[in-house]
């Protein structure tokens, strides 16, 4: 048995991408990270490879949906970082933390190098820890929030449309 979708909810969602249809859509991926003289901890060098590696990849797929996908690095002082220490290897997918996208906890464990002894950022998704944010991450957390530039909400329960079982 197919769908039996009312012809309002299509016709609402045939007005919600008009609407949007006009706008400029701008993902804006910024990523934090402690820099002591010009260097960073081996997490953090291994992370911004592979957010490299999914900006790259991001860029050239989502310029096909008209959506331009920026990269800001930004450095946090030594300061900050002792009195945050899990605000480095943060990424910021517009303005949101990844882990919020990809319902993921942070977690934390002792680092190296410029952070000297401090418990540094983790992230904890799908029973797995990671030191290194993997790109596979980045860019599941990035699609995510593009969908969202199309009004499409991030988990089918809050898309409910009544009469639509599948």
């Amino acid at each position: 048995m197919g769908c039996h979708c009312h012809g309002n909810q299509k016709e609402k969602g045939a007005e919600r991408r008009q609407s949007t249809k006009d706008t400029p859509k701008k993902i804006v991926i910024c990523w934090r990270r402690l820099v002591v003289e010009e260097k960073t901890c081996e997490r953090c060098a291994a992370t911004e490879k592979e957010l490299d590696e999914a900006f790259s990849a991001l860029k050239e797929a989502l310029s096909h949906l008209g959506i331009e996908v920026q990269l800001v690095k930004e450095t946090i002082t030594p300061e900050t970082f002792k009195r945050q220490p899990l605000s480095s290897n943060q990424i910021l997918i517009n303005g949101e933390p990844l882990e919020s996208y990809l319902n993921a906890n942070v977690g934390h464990s002792q680092c190296c190098g410029a952070c000297g002894d401090e418990e540094c950022r983790t992230l904890e998704t799908e029973g797995e820890r990671f030191e290194v944010i993997p790109s596979d991450l980045i860019i599941r957390a990035t699609l995510l929030a593009a969908a969202e530039t199309f009004d499409i909400p991030r988990n089918k329960r809050d898309y409910h449309i009544e009469g639509c079982y599948g």
